[in-house]
Protein backbone atom coordinates (compact mmCIF):
# COMPACT_ATOMS: atom_id res chain seq x y z
CA UNK A 1 0.00 0.00 0.00
CA UNK A 2 1.34 3.39 -0.99
CA UNK A 3 0.36 6.33 0.89
CA UNK A 4 0.61 9.93 -1.29
CA UNK A 5 1.35 13.32 0.89
CA UNK A 6 1.18 16.73 -0.11
CA UNK A 7 4.29 18.01 1.66
CA UNK A 8 7.69 16.92 2.83
CA UNK A 9 7.97 18.03 6.17
CA UNK A 10 8.77 17.36 9.54
CA UNK A 11 4.83 16.16 9.69
CA UNK A 12 5.07 13.97 6.82
CA UNK A 13 8.39 12.48 8.05
CA UNK A 14 6.77 11.44 11.29
CA UNK A 15 3.57 9.95 9.20
CA UNK A 16 6.35 7.88 7.00
CA UNK A 17 8.34 6.65 10.56
CA UNK A 18 4.73 5.73 12.06
CA UNK A 19 3.83 3.86 8.62
CA UNK A 20 7.37 2.09 8.02
CA UNK A 21 6.12 -0.86 10.49
CA UNK A 22 3.18 -1.44 9.04
CA UNK A 23 4.41 -2.06 5.59
CA UNK A 24 3.77 0.98 4.02
CA UNK A 25 5.53 3.12 1.58
CA UNK A 26 5.39 6.82 0.76
CA UNK A 27 5.24 9.90 -2.26
CA UNK A 28 5.60 12.89 -1.29
CA UNK A 29 5.07 15.86 -3.83
CA UNK A 30 6.93 18.62 -2.45
CA UNK A 31 8.48 22.11 -3.95
CA UNK A 32 11.57 21.91 -1.95
CA UNK A 33 14.44 19.64 -3.19
CA UNK A 34 15.46 18.80 0.21
CA UNK A 35 12.18 18.25 1.97
CA UNK A 36 13.14 16.66 5.09
CA UNK A 37 10.77 13.49 4.39
CA UNK A 38 12.45 13.21 1.52
CA UNK A 39 14.60 10.19 2.62
CA UNK A 40 11.37 8.05 3.64
CA UNK A 41 9.87 7.26 0.06
CA UNK A 42 9.87 8.64 -3.34
CA UNK A 43 9.92 12.88 -4.05
CA UNK A 44 7.77 14.43 -6.73
CA UNK A 45 9.47 17.44 -7.16
CA UNK A 46 7.82 20.77 -7.93
CA UNK A 47 5.01 22.83 -7.48
CA UNK A 48 1.94 21.55 -5.58
CA UNK A 49 -0.53 22.99 -8.85
CA UNK A 50 1.56 21.01 -11.21
CA UNK A 51 -0.69 19.13 -13.35
CA UNK A 52 1.82 16.75 -14.28
CA UNK A 53 2.73 15.87 -10.88
CA UNK A 54 -0.50 15.46 -9.74
CA UNK A 55 -1.24 13.31 -11.85
CA UNK A 56 1.61 11.33 -11.23
CA UNK A 57 0.66 11.39 -7.43
CA UNK A 58 -2.59 10.27 -8.03
CA UNK A 59 -1.46 7.04 -10.22
CA UNK A 60 0.96 5.90 -7.79
CA UNK A 61 -0.62 6.58 -4.46
CA UNK A 62 -3.94 4.66 -2.99
CA UNK A 63 -4.34 7.18 -0.92
CA UNK A 64 -3.60 10.89 -0.73
CA UNK A 65 -3.05 12.85 2.44
CA UNK A 66 -1.46 16.04 3.69
CA UNK A 67 1.12 17.38 5.94
CA UNK A 68 -0.30 21.20 6.27
CA UNK A 69 -3.78 23.04 5.00
CA UNK A 70 -1.80 25.71 2.78
CA UNK A 71 -2.18 23.33 -0.29
CA UNK A 72 -4.87 24.49 -2.19
CA UNK A 73 -8.01 23.41 -2.48
CA UNK A 74 -8.52 22.81 -5.84
CA UNK A 75 -5.38 20.65 -5.94
CA UNK A 76 -6.93 18.26 -3.03
CA UNK A 77 -10.25 18.79 -5.10
CA UNK A 78 -8.22 17.21 -8.42
CA UNK A 79 -6.66 14.10 -6.50
CA UNK A 80 -10.22 13.30 -5.48
CA UNK A 81 -11.57 12.96 -8.66
CA UNK A 82 -8.76 10.54 -9.30
CA UNK A 83 -7.98 8.57 -5.97
CA UNK A 84 -9.33 8.94 -2.74
CA UNK A 85 -7.85 11.79 -0.79
CA UNK A 86 -8.29 12.15 3.53
CA UNK A 87 -9.63 14.31 4.83
CA UNK A 88 -11.48 15.58 2.23
CA UNK A 89 -10.83 18.68 0.32
CA UNK A 90 -14.55 20.62 2.17
CA UNK A 91 -11.86 20.09 5.72
CA UNK A 92 -9.17 21.82 3.94
CA UNK A 93 -11.30 24.43 2.03
CA UNK A 94 -12.94 25.69 5.57
CA UNK A 95 -9.66 25.66 7.44
CA UNK A 96 -8.23 27.70 5.24
CA UNK A 97 -10.32 30.47 5.78
CA UNK A 98 -10.89 32.61 9.40
CA UNK A 99 -14.23 33.78 8.14
CA UNK A 100 -15.35 30.39 6.97
CA UNK A 101 -14.30 28.66 10.24
CA UNK A 102 -15.20 31.18 12.33
CA UNK A 103 -18.87 30.73 10.88
CA UNK A 104 -18.65 26.81 10.56
CA UNK A 105 -17.77 26.77 14.74
CA UNK A 106 -21.18 29.28 14.77
CA UNK A 107 -23.29 26.98 12.86
CA UNK A 108 -22.46 23.67 14.67
CA UNK A 109 -23.00 25.37 18.70
CA UNK A 110 -19.41 25.94 18.98
CA UNK A 111 -18.62 29.42 20.82
CA UNK A 112 -15.99 31.40 19.67
CA UNK A 113 -14.87 34.97 20.24
CA UNK A 114 -16.47 37.98 18.70
CA UNK A 115 -15.57 38.89 14.71
CA UNK A 116 -16.27 40.57 11.36
CA UNK A 117 -15.49 40.88 8.63
CA UNK A 118 -12.32 43.80 7.44
CA UNK A 119 -11.61 44.30 4.00
CA UNK A 120 -9.74 48.03 4.11
CA UNK A 121 -8.90 50.77 6.52
CA UNK A 122 -11.98 51.83 6.92
CA UNK A 123 -13.96 49.14 7.71
CA UNK A 124 -11.33 48.30 10.28
CA UNK A 125 -11.54 51.49 12.14
CA UNK A 126 -15.54 50.98 12.54
CA UNK A 127 -15.40 47.31 12.89
CA UNK A 128 -13.39 48.36 16.37
CA UNK A 129 -15.86 50.11 17.77
CA UNK A 130 -18.13 46.85 17.84
CA UNK A 131 -15.41 44.76 18.68
CA UNK A 132 -13.55 46.93 20.73
CA UNK A 133 -9.76 46.84 22.24
CA UNK A 134 -7.79 44.99 22.43
CA UNK A 135 -8.20 43.02 19.31
CA UNK A 136 -6.07 40.88 16.87
CA UNK A 137 -6.51 41.80 13.45
CA UNK A 138 -6.16 38.28 11.07
CA UNK A 139 -5.23 37.60 7.55
CA UNK A 140 -8.18 35.40 6.13
CA UNK A 141 -5.96 32.62 4.97
CA UNK A 142 -2.40 31.39 5.03
CA UNK A 143 -1.89 32.44 8.38
CA UNK A 144 0.23 29.79 11.00
CA UNK A 145 2.70 29.62 13.85
CA UNK A 146 1.83 33.77 14.49
CA UNK A 147 2.21 34.64 10.64
CA UNK A 148 -0.42 37.19 9.61
CA UNK A 149 -1.63 38.81 12.88
CA UNK A 150 -1.35 41.42 14.80
CA UNK A 151 -2.87 42.79 18.57
CA UNK A 152 -3.88 46.16 18.31
CA UNK A 153 -4.46 48.13 21.63
CA UNK A 154 -5.31 51.71 20.58
CA UNK A 155 -6.46 53.22 17.43
CA UNK A 156 -2.62 54.28 16.38
CA UNK A 157 -2.26 50.18 15.98
CA UNK A 158 -4.66 50.06 13.59
CA UNK A 159 -2.90 51.47 10.57
CA UNK A 160 0.27 49.62 10.68
CA UNK A 161 -2.30 46.63 11.28
CA UNK A 162 -3.72 46.92 8.47
CA UNK A 163 -0.12 47.86 6.10
CA UNK A 164 0.86 44.20 7.37
CA UNK A 165 -1.94 42.36 5.87
CA UNK A 166 -1.00 43.97 2.76
CA UNK A 167 -4.36 44.80 1.25
CA UNK A 168 -5.60 40.74 1.57
CA UNK A 169 -8.91 40.67 3.88
CA UNK A 170 -9.33 40.15 7.12
CA UNK A 171 -10.52 39.22 9.61
CA UNK A 172 -11.29 40.87 13.36
CA UNK A 173 -11.31 39.26 16.44
CA UNK A 174 -12.14 40.35 20.05
CA UNK A 175 -9.13 39.47 22.34
CA UNK A 176 -9.74 36.46 24.62
CA UNK A 177 -9.09 36.64 28.28
CA UNK A 178 -8.59 33.29 28.89
CA UNK A 179 -7.26 31.31 31.68
CA UNK A 180 -4.90 28.53 29.17
CA UNK A 181 -5.03 27.53 25.71
CA UNK A 182 -5.23 23.94 25.39
CA UNK A 183 -6.31 21.49 22.09
CA UNK A 184 -7.96 18.12 21.43
CA UNK A 185 -6.53 15.69 19.26
CA UNK A 186 -8.92 13.18 17.30
CA UNK A 187 -8.73 10.71 14.92
CA UNK A 188 -11.75 9.45 13.01
CA UNK A 189 -12.01 6.42 10.43
CA UNK A 190 -13.45 6.20 7.05
CA UNK A 191 -16.07 3.84 8.88
CA UNK A 192 -16.74 6.62 11.43
CA UNK A 193 -15.07 5.57 14.42
CA UNK A 194 -13.74 7.97 16.72
CA UNK A 195 -10.94 8.26 19.25
CA UNK A 196 -9.99 10.86 21.40
CA UNK A 197 -6.51 12.00 22.91
CA UNK A 198 -6.43 13.05 26.51
CA UNK A 199 -6.67 17.37 26.59
CA UNK A 200 -3.59 18.89 25.87
CA UNK A 201 -2.51 22.46 27.50
CA UNK A 202 -0.33 24.22 25.29
CA UNK A 203 2.14 27.14 26.30
CA UNK A 204 2.85 29.67 23.27
CA UNK A 205 5.51 32.52 22.65
CA UNK A 206 5.58 34.61 19.64
CA UNK A 207 2.45 32.85 18.15
CA UNK A 208 4.62 29.10 18.22
CA UNK A 209 4.01 26.69 20.21
CA UNK A 210 6.59 25.40 22.79
CA UNK A 211 4.97 23.33 25.33
CA UNK A 212 2.23 21.01 25.19
CA UNK A 213 1.73 18.47 28.21
CA UNK A 214 -1.16 16.18 28.19
CA UNK A 215 -3.64 16.73 30.68
CA UNK A 216 -5.13 13.33 31.71
CA UNK A 217 -8.74 13.44 33.26
CA UNK A 218 -8.86 16.97 32.48
CA UNK A 219 -12.27 18.79 33.66
CA UNK A 220 -12.68 19.96 29.97
CA UNK A 221 -11.84 16.67 28.23
CA UNK A 222 -16.03 16.12 27.68
CA UNK A 223 -16.30 19.28 26.39
CA UNK A 224 -14.01 19.79 23.88
CA UNK A 225 -14.52 15.68 22.47
CA UNK A 226 -18.27 17.21 21.97
CA UNK A 227 -17.11 20.11 19.95
CA UNK A 228 -14.22 18.15 17.89
CA UNK A 229 -16.61 15.19 17.38
CA UNK A 230 -19.21 17.60 16.23
CA UNK A 231 -17.00 18.81 13.61
CA UNK A 232 -15.53 15.76 12.67
CA UNK A 233 -19.21 14.05 12.27
CA UNK A 234 -20.29 17.33 9.84
CA UNK A 235 -17.51 17.47 7.71
CA UNK A 236 -17.61 13.31 7.43
CA UNK A 237 -13.76 14.01 8.51
CA UNK A 238 -10.91 11.14 7.84
CA UNK A 239 -8.04 11.28 9.67
CA UNK A 240 -6.33 13.41 12.74
CA UNK A 241 -7.78 16.76 13.54
CA UNK A 242 -6.86 18.99 16.18
CA UNK A 243 -8.94 21.49 17.87
CA UNK A 244 -7.42 24.53 19.23
CA UNK A 245 -9.46 26.04 22.27
CA UNK A 246 -9.15 28.10 25.18
CA UNK A 247 -10.44 28.14 28.45
CA UNK A 248 -12.13 31.21 29.86
CA UNK A 249 -13.25 30.31 32.93
CA UNK A 250 -14.44 27.28 32.65
CA UNK A 251 -15.93 27.04 29.52
CA UNK A 252 -14.08 26.48 26.13
CA UNK A 253 -13.92 28.73 23.32
CA UNK A 254 -12.46 27.53 19.77
CA UNK A 255 -9.87 29.28 18.25
CA UNK A 256 -9.03 26.99 15.13
CA UNK A 257 -8.62 23.21 13.63
CA UNK A 258 -5.94 21.87 12.08
CA UNK A 259 -6.87 19.11 9.13
CA UNK A 260 -4.01 17.77 9.83
CA UNK A 261 -1.30 15.63 12.37
CA UNK A 262 -0.77 18.62 15.09
CA UNK A 263 2.20 20.03 16.94
CA UNK A 264 0.41 20.04 20.00
CA UNK A 265 0.10 15.78 19.74
CA UNK A 266 3.86 15.12 19.51
CA UNK A 267 3.60 13.76 23.10
CA UNK A 268 1.65 10.86 21.53
CA UNK A 269 4.29 9.52 20.05
CA UNK A 270 6.09 8.31 23.23
CA UNK A 271 3.33 9.53 25.49
CA UNK A 272 0.35 7.55 24.11
CA UNK A 273 -0.21 3.96 23.25
CA UNK A 274 -0.80 4.68 19.73
CA UNK A 275 0.48 8.03 18.37
CA UNK A 276 -1.32 10.09 16.07
CA UNK A 277 0.56 9.47 13.02
CA UNK A 278 -0.40 6.03 13.31
CA UNK A 279 -4.10 6.58 13.89
CA UNK A 280 -3.46 9.11 11.25
CA UNK A 281 -2.88 6.02 9.05
CA UNK A 282 -5.06 3.63 10.60
CA UNK A 283 -7.63 6.05 9.83
CA UNK A 284 -7.38 6.84 6.18
CA UNK A 285 -6.88 2.74 5.59
CA UNK A 286 -10.29 2.26 7.32
CA UNK A 287 -7.72 -0.04 10.06
CA UNK A 288 -9.31 -0.44 13.37
CA UNK A 289 -8.14 2.87 15.51
CA UNK A 290 -5.45 2.54 17.91
CA UNK A 291 -5.88 2.97 21.48
CA UNK A 292 -5.46 7.03 22.60
CA UNK A 293 -5.00 6.22 25.95
CA UNK A 294 -1.60 8.19 28.00
CA UNK A 295 1.44 6.20 29.09
CA UNK A 296 2.39 8.05 32.21
CA UNK A 297 3.00 11.69 32.44
CA UNK A 298 3.76 13.07 29.05
CA UNK A 299 4.75 16.44 27.35
CA UNK A 300 6.68 17.59 24.41
CA UNK A 301 9.10 20.36 24.31
CA UNK A 302 9.91 22.15 20.87
CA UNK A 303 13.26 23.46 19.95
CA UNK A 304 12.99 26.64 17.59
CA UNK A 305 15.49 28.08 15.06
CA UNK A 306 18.23 26.18 16.38
CA UNK A 307 18.94 22.26 18.36
CA UNK A 308 21.50 21.88 21.47
CA UNK A 309 23.07 19.05 20.93
CA UNK A 310 22.01 15.50 21.08
CA UNK A 311 24.12 14.67 24.54
CA UNK A 312 22.58 17.90 25.67
CA UNK A 313 19.10 16.82 25.55
CA UNK A 314 19.51 13.11 26.52
CA UNK A 315 21.08 14.06 30.09
CA UNK A 316 17.70 14.61 31.03
CA UNK A 317 15.94 11.22 32.38
CA UNK A 318 13.00 9.85 30.23
CA UNK A 319 13.65 12.02 27.09
CA UNK A 320 13.06 11.00 23.99
CA UNK A 321 14.91 13.48 20.97
CA UNK A 322 13.37 13.45 17.17
CA UNK A 323 15.46 15.87 15.01
CA UNK A 324 13.94 16.98 11.58
CA UNK A 325 17.01 16.86 9.96
CA UNK A 326 16.65 20.83 8.90
CA UNK A 327 19.04 23.34 8.94
CA UNK A 328 18.58 26.16 11.61
CA UNK A 329 16.71 29.28 10.61
CA UNK A 330 15.28 31.81 12.78
CA UNK A 331 11.69 30.66 13.80
CA UNK A 332 11.93 27.43 12.52
CA UNK A 333 10.67 24.57 14.43
CA UNK A 334 13.85 22.20 13.66
CA UNK A 335 13.05 19.45 16.22
CA UNK A 336 11.40 18.18 19.77
CA UNK A 337 11.87 16.38 22.59
CA UNK A 338 8.91 14.36 24.46
CA UNK A 339 9.47 13.23 27.98
CA UNK A 340 7.20 11.01 29.98
CA UNK A 341 7.53 10.61 34.07
CA UNK A 342 5.35 9.12 36.49
CA UNK A 343 4.30 11.77 38.43
CA UNK A 344 2.78 15.82 37.14
CA UNK A 345 5.61 16.98 40.04
CA UNK A 346 8.25 14.97 38.22
CA UNK A 347 7.08 15.72 34.60
CA UNK A 348 6.65 19.24 35.75
CA UNK A 349 10.44 18.94 36.70
CA UNK A 350 11.63 18.05 33.59
CA UNK A 351 9.82 19.97 31.57
CA UNK A 352 11.05 22.68 33.03
CA UNK A 353 14.56 21.11 32.31
CA UNK A 354 13.57 20.78 28.77
CA UNK A 355 12.62 24.49 28.31
CA UNK A 356 15.64 26.05 29.64
CA UNK A 357 17.70 23.90 26.87
CA UNK A 358 15.46 24.91 24.52
CA UNK A 359 15.25 28.77 25.52
CA UNK A 360 19.47 28.69 25.49
CA UNK A 361 19.25 27.80 21.55
CA UNK A 362 16.05 29.65 21.05
CA UNK A 363 16.12 32.00 17.59
CA UNK A 364 12.57 33.43 17.27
Amino acid sequence: MKIGILGAGQLARMIALAGYPLGLEFVFLDPSADACANPLGEHLHGDYSDPRLLAELAARADVVTYEFENVPADVAEFLASHTQVHPAPKALAVAQDRLVEKAYFRDLGIPTAPYTSVDNLKSLEQAISGIGFPAILKSCTMGYDGKGQSLVRSTEDLAPAWEQLAGAPGVLEGFVPFNREVSIVAARSVSGAIVFYPLSENVHRGGILRIATCREDDPMQQQAEAYVSRLMNELNYVGILALELFEVDGELVANEFAPRVHNSGHWTIEGAETSQFENHLRAILDLPLGSSSAVGKAAMVNFIGNVPTTEEILTIPNVHVHLYDKSPRKGRKVAHATVRAETTEQLDSLVKQLAALADQVDDS
